[in-house]
Parts: structure tokens; sequence; C-alpha cells
């Protein structure tokens, strides 16, 4: 049996608490009897896979190394991942350079099938990493089915941070937010952005977000979410801002009649 997250509220109060309780809770799902059996599993064969190949035929293994990228919906796609991998990143016409997603690149990095890459299959700290990354995605997956808004302001809290620490432009960080899901739409919501924003011209997105963002928090660069303090702020606004939306769409026109009714007597 797999541990269930135990998220009491949403909003900022839930997420005070997910932070408060975090180790202990990701410990405890960790040990549970599935995730302990397919993190022994993954660790004690992994080091015997050599090719892309080897990796996509064992669905075991497969699914660790993908859910530490959260690309576990991919599991079925098993001639796309092993594209993915056997191409490596090494490549300009690389399949992972060529996706807007940039988690398939990280992906393919991490195990090092492709040409002029050096596999890691046999480091251990590499795929112990991995098979942690995977039991943290686990948990936050296990946090979404509670509460969405948390699950994305956890993901948030290494995504942004590791795209603060790329080493590329401004503008190159940008774009890879922009393929991320779950961070463009935390992203949007924190910044006010309306639904229909995805729908501009993607260079007019860009000057819309960085001018957003600066607005926020100062900066248009996302290398500030290397600083935790920064990170702590676009997070607690998107939660706010989410519990807001969230609140007006469960009142109908006809209590909010009768709230303006009420506040004019």
């Amino acid at each position: 049996m797999t541990f269930q997250a135990v998220v009491p509220s949403g909003g900022l109060v839930g997420w005070r608490f997910l932070q408060r309780t975090y180790d202990a809770q990701l410990q405890t799902f960790s040990a549970s009897s599935v995730n302990e059996r397919d993190t022994e599993y993954f660790l004690e064969n992994i080091s015997s896979v050599r090719t892309a190949e080897d990796l996509v035929s064992d669905r075991r293994l497969l699914q660790v190394a993908l859910g530490a990228f959260g690309l576990q919906d991919d599991l079925d796609n098993r001639y796309f991942v092993q594209k993915v991998l056997s191409d490596g990143t090494q490549a300009d016409d690389a399949l992972a350079n060529k996706l807007s997603d940039s988690r398939y690149s990280a992906f393919s990095q991490a195990f090092g099938f492709g040409p002029g890459d050096v596999l890691k299959t046999g480091n251990a700290a590499e795929m112990e990493k991995v098979a942690k990354d995977n039991i943290a995605a686990r948990f936050e997956i296990s946090v979404g089915e509670t509460d969405e808004t948390l699950r994305i302001a956890l993901y948030a809290q290494h995504t942004l941070a590791d795209l603060a620490a790329e080493d590329s432009t401004e503008d190159t960080k940008w774009y890879d937010l922009m393929g991320l899901t779950a961070l463009r739409s935390m992203m949007e919501t924190a910044l006010g952005l309306p639904s229909d924003f995805a729908q501009l011209d993607i260079d007019k997105q860009l000057e819309i977000f960085k001018e957003k963002l600066s607005r926020v928090t100062g900066s248009s660069d996302l290398a500030q979410f290397s600083d935790p303090e920064v990170l702590d702020q676009i997070t607690d606004t998107y939660l706010a801002r989410s519990q807001i939306a969230e609140i007006q769409n469960s009142i109908s026109p006809a209590q909010t009649a009768l709230i303006l009714l009420g506040a004019g007597t």
C-alpha cells in the first residue's frame, strides 16, 4: 500500500503545512512497500542496462526512469522514448533538442546512451539521484490527487531553481519555461494573465511574461529564482491568486448580487 500525502487544506494554509511536514511525509512515502520495491529493483538492475533498447524493454526500470522527470505518461510510447534516448543531445537534430519540453533533454542526458555521450547507468550516485527524483515526483502526484495547485507549487520549487541555474540566456530560460505546461500555468496565474494568453504570438508572450514578472519581483530574469526568497514570493502569489479564483468561481451571480446589495445597505 502506498502512503497518501496528507494535505489538510488548500491555498497558503495547506502550503505552509506541506512545507513543515514535507521531509517527514516524503520519508514515509518513500518507505511504502510499492515505492521501496520499485526503488530497489531500479538500483539493483540499472547498472546492467547498456543501451536505450535495454531500458525501454524493462517496463519497471523505464517507469522509474521516466517518473524521475515527470514523463510517466510516456511509459507506453516505447519507440518515441527509445529515440529520445538513443539520439542523445550532442547533435542539433537529436529528437530531444527538437522538442519544446526541456525535460526530454534532461532525461536523455541522465543516462548517456547517445552518440558522444558518457554512459551513466553504472554510476551509482547518478542512478540514486534518478531513483530519488522519481519518489519525489510520485509524492507530488499524490499531493495533486488532493490539491493540484499544491502539486504545481511543489514542482515549481525544484524546476524554477533548475531553470535559474541553467547556463543559457534570459530568453532561452523563458522559452524553456513556456514549454513546461505546469510551470507555465503557475506563472500565468501568478502574473494574472488571461486564459487566452497562449494564443498570442510566442515573442509577444515572452515580452508580456517578462514585463509582468518585473512588476511583481523587480526583475524579468528567471535567474532570480536561485534566491529562495524570490521563489517563495512567486509561489505565495500563485497560491493566493489560485485561491481567490477558486472562491470567485464558487460564488454564483445571484450570491454576488446579494453580497453587493448587502454592502450597499
